[in-house]
């Protein structure tokens, strides 16, 4: 007699539909490793076969999926709750509770269907009927309990590893350059490579301050970087060739400035599109993190240099909603970009270009122009640039000598750090040449199995070792020492700095790189009476200067002319600037830089002369143009013209070649509308004093 007889629960209904056997696991972690609980799982269709079921379905949609509350929604599970809305399902199976649900709003919708629909669940040791009371009861308190469970783990889970953290012990994986020692201590990596490759990316971030000229460097040298892998037996180093985003982490992690810091991305569970959904916060900054532990172990950098590089790449970035100026060391011709600041509301100024070329620039601080005010400051920037020019040249021209000498150790050691960079992955693949050949003499010459891979590998080994040492070849015979010459040249330049910084061979880009190693700051203000700038530099190092210079007239002798802004004071209150636009173009009007007008040179006059209007026309209901009334009468606009010139029908014009105005009741009036319908059935226009039988027919 087979158990499904025996246990009165089961009935032929429930056999007569399908069993589902349903599969979860958690992680793809346990999916990988926790074989035997799949194997469990999957054991629980002979256990339905038993029970007397024919058909069955197993579910393992799931495997990999976490059930907790603001999971990713779970595919097998949604197709069991629906197979069991239809009636399908004679019963669910699953190893455990836990395996359907841990959260309770899953569990107490699919027990009401279960209950609704006669569907049965069971275990591996048992069958629950939803219509029993006491089954109901057992199942809510199991899934209360597992629901308990998981909370209670996830409790001890996150506070023994903030206790962990907090003690600076906590770490998923160190990133390349640093190793735990003996006592689980973060230590520099005893790899002489890896360091002088991290000290590379640093010190090369402070000579270009820019995350992408480092990564440009390095990618044009084809230079490789340490990359910590994460795999079965471990993290490992990887070398290859670095990108852009492995650049901006490396030089954004404080942990290369010695700290120690937890919760830097913390996670958190919103409610999005209808469901609970988990999120990752954005990037915070060190000091905003749950822990935070400076000077936690020996940095590659001090902690004053990490926070001026998080500064300047804040600074460089072109998001303006975070950052009012665009700061970027780029080729643009605004010398101070980035570095003024207004003295009325202490915004950034930013730079806009213009000009025929869009190379003339001018320095704007928005103020409350946003939110329909005006600007707070604005000022030509080319004048402004040559005196601060000035003032910078008599600031620094003392220090040219020293600059002079610098420049000539750094032409002499231009190649080093590649060279030594190469030098030390020729020293690895050496080593790890030897290795292979090690083991390839180690093995058996009668195993050609294994002899014959291990000789591809070190013959791999010692290509890369040959290919390495051609680079470093190539390397010295193209880098020569500075002649003597030379060497006075450069001299020189440190000794007439004045005319190296004027001369047009030195670009903006090498100019705005010497004012940001020099100047940490200008204020600037204006005197709207006297129209006075007044600066005040503050200098790296805490000193103060100030100069003030006429606000420069870049605009003189080239404004509008005050006929085409009185055109458009009468123009604005009708018409939108498209029309406006057309009419100055017709009258032969030009702006003030000579350029014919369109929608937007219309709006920006309007605004410069406070006067209100719209960028588009609006049709009216009561007033039609010329088009518009021919359309109306169903006749040409010819006859509409005649009718003007006769003076029975009236039109209103703002200025020539502006739309006519028409008004739609002089249309319906008469003696226009009689004159139309006359048209209309003789074909042949009749105006006022006009004769019959000598009007031409408009209708052959």
């Amino acid at each position: 007699m087979t158990e499904a007889r025996l246990n009165l629960r089961i009935t032929p209904r429930h056999l007569d539909r399908r069993a589902i056997v349903y599969l979860r696991q958690s992680s793809t972690r346990q999916v990988r490793e926790n074989l035997e609980s799949q194997r469990l799982q999957y054991g629980l269709a002979d256990r339905a076969r038993e029970l007397g079921w024919q058909r069955v379905e197993t579910i393992d949609a799931d495997l990999g999926c976490s059930a907790s509350l603001g999971a990713a929604a779970r595919e097998g599970f949604e197709r069991l709750i629906a197979s069991v809305a239809l009636g399908e399902v004679g019963m669910i199976l699953a190893r455990e509770v836990s395996r359907l649900s841990r959260t309770d709003r899953d569990w107490c919708h699919l027990l009401e269907l279960c209950q609704i629909f006669d569907t049965l669940i069971a275990d591996e040791q048992q069958v629950y009927d939803l219509s029993v009371l006491d089954d109901q009861l057992i199942l809510g308190i199991k899934g209360t309990l597992s629901v308990v469970e998981l909370k209670v783990l996830n409790l001890r889970m996150v506070q023994g590893q903030e206790e962990k953290a907090r003690r600076g012990e906590l770490f998923r994986q160190l990133p390349a350059g640093y190793v735990p020692d003996a006592t689980c201590k973060v230590v520099k990596d005893p790899d002489q490579r890896i360091r002088e490759a991290i000290d590379l990316v640093l010190g090369k971030f402070r000579q270009t301050w820019s995350i992408r000229q480092t990564f440009k460097w390095f990618h044009d040298q084809d230079i490789e970087l340490p990359v910590s892998r994460s795999g079965a037996g471990g993290s490992r180093i990887v070398w290859q060739s670095p990108t852009q985003s492995f650049i901006g982490n490396l030089l954004r992690n404080p942990i290369y400035a010695g700290a120690y810091v937890y919760g830097r991305r913390p996670k958190r569970t919103v409610f999005a599109e209808g469901k609970l959904r988990k999120r990752t916060s954005r990037l915070h900054a060190a000091e905003e993190c749950r822990v935070f532990i400076q000077d936690h172990h020996e940095g590659y950098i001090d902690w004053a240099i990490y926070e001026e590089n998080q500064r300047m790449i804040r600074r460089n970035s072109l998001n303006l909603q975070q950052d009012e100026s665009v700061a970027a060391v780029r080729e643009g011709q605004g010398l101070l970009t980035g570095l003024l600041r207004c003295g009325r509301c202490g915004r950034r100024l930013h730079v806009r270009y213009q000009g025929r070329r869009g190379t003339s620039g001018r320095y704007l601080c928005k103020g409350d122009f946003d939110a329909g005010g005006r600007y707070c400051l604005a000022f030509g920037g080319g004048t402004v640039d040559r005196r601060f020019g000035e003032q910078l040249l008599g600031a620094i021209s003392p220090l040219g000598i020293e600059a002079s000498l610098e420049a000539v150790e750094r032409v002499s050691a231009g190649e080093n750090e590649r060279r030594q960079a190469l030098v030390r992955q020729l020293q690895e693949l050496e080593y790890e040449g030897r290795r292979a050949f090690e083991q390839y003499n180690e093995v058996d010459a009668r195993n050609r199995l294994v002899a014959a891979e291990l000789e591809q590998r070190w013959n791999a080994k010692l290509q890369e070792v040959e290919r390495t040492r051609e680079v470093l070849s190539e390397i010295e015979r193209q880098s020569r020492s500075l002649s003597e010459g030379e060497r006075k040249q450069i001299l020189a330049l440190g000794e007439c700095f004045a005319d190296v910084w004027w001369s047009p061979s030195c670009g903006m880009e090498i100019k705005k790189k010497i004012v940001r190693k020099v100047v940490e700051e200008i204020v600037v203000n204006m005197d709207e009476a006297s129209q006075v700038l007044s600066f005040i530099v503050h200098w790296k190092g805490g000193t103060h200067t100030q100069f003030k210079m006429d606000k420069p007239r870049s605009g003189a002798g080239r404004k509008t002319s005050m006929e085409a802004i009185e055109l458009v004071r009468r123009m604005a209150p009708r018409y939108g600037d498209d029309q406006i636009a057309a009419v100055l173009n017709r009258l032969g009007h030009h702006t003030g830089k000579d350029k014919r007008w369109n929608e937007h040179r219309v709006a920006t006059a309007r605004r410069g002369e406070s006067i209100e209007g719209r960028r588009r026309s609006t049709a009216q209901a009561d007033v039609l143009s010329l088009g518009g009334a021919a359309k109306y009468c169903r006749v040409s606009q010819t006859t509409i013209k005649r009718l003007v010139a006769s003076g029975l029908l009236n039109v209103e014009q703002v200025v020539a070649y502006a739309p006519w105005e028409i008004q739609r009741s002089d249309l319906d009036s008469e003696p226009v509308r009689g004159t139309i319908d006359r048209l209309r059935r003789t074909g042949k226009l009749v105006l006022r004093g006009g004769d019959l039988e000598e009007q031409a027919s408009f209708f052959q």
